[in-house]
């Protein structure tokens, strides 16, 4: 006998979390075109790299120090992009319709999320690139802290054998900081960088120590990209 999940879905069915509805999926790009346009006038958003994005399903991994971040990932790629988030946000009605209308779905830090996963790895089997924040939670600092990037994104990767796309994006701190409610205007640039290729699997399945060095070179990449957007969009002198 099956055993329902709280999502409505049960264990040996497509995750319901993974699936997207018909009106969400014919209004996706109206919506982010609307808050692209946003973007430009609002931020003199920059994208650079677009020509790195591979095609087919891929994880997007970015650096996250707003709740800006996530309309600016949404906006750069030009590809319709599935999100994981907290699950915190679905606490909100209102808030958790909308998130999941346009795509995203639950996870639940701090455990084991089945659910979650099997819903990541469904989407990524469509066809369909996942956008997963490796910090997990917004963070301060003009640098990225080791112990903040999770083995998430590299983990999901592994198993999906997709690759990693790391973005750095600079100005979005001060666009809109921590605690602040109304965005600035300010210019933000987002760099996406080189996809980071999954390792090989043995006997079929992905070993610890590949995911915990995926996840070293996530960080080493990301790191870099971020200092490169900071000063793209001027949070930092460049190096002289």
């Amino acid at each position: 006998m099956t055993k329902p999940s709280v999502y409505g879905s049960q264990e040996g069915d497509t995750p319901e979390r993974s699936r997207h509805g018909l009106f969400g999926r014919i209004m996706y790009r109206p919506f982010w075109l609307f808050v692209y346009t946003l973007c430009k006038l609002l931020f003199r958003l920059r994208v650079d790299g677009r020509e790195k994005l591979p095609d087919g399903p891929f994880v997007l991994s970015a650096v996250h120090r707003s709740f800006i971040d996530t309309p600016i990932v949404g906006v750069i790629t030009g590809k319709r992009l599935r999100f994981m988030g907290k699950e915190s946000l679905w606490k909100s009605r209102p808030l958790g319709a909308f998130l999941t209308f346009f795509g995203g779905f639950p996870v639940e830090r701090g455990v084991a999320d089945r659910t979650a996963l099997r819903a990541a790895e469904d989407v990524l089997a469509l066809g369909e690139p996942l956008v997963m924040f490796p910090e997990g939670t917004r963070q301060e600092g003009p640098r990225l802290n080791r112990e903040q990037v999770l083995d998430g994104p590299a983990f999901v990767a592994s198993r999906a054998g997709v690759p990693i796309v790391p973005v750095g994006i600079g100005g979005s701190a001060k666009a809109l900081p921590l605690g602040a409610k109304i965005p600035r205007p300010r210019k933000i640039v987002a760099i996406i960088g080189d996809p980071i290729m999954p390792p090989e699997k043995t006997n079929g399945k992905v070993p610890r120590r590949a995911v915990k060095d995926l996840t070293e070179t996530l960080f080493v990449e990301l790191g870099d990209l971020y200092v490169e957007a900071r000063i793209a969009a001027g949070d930092e002198p460049a190096p002289t």
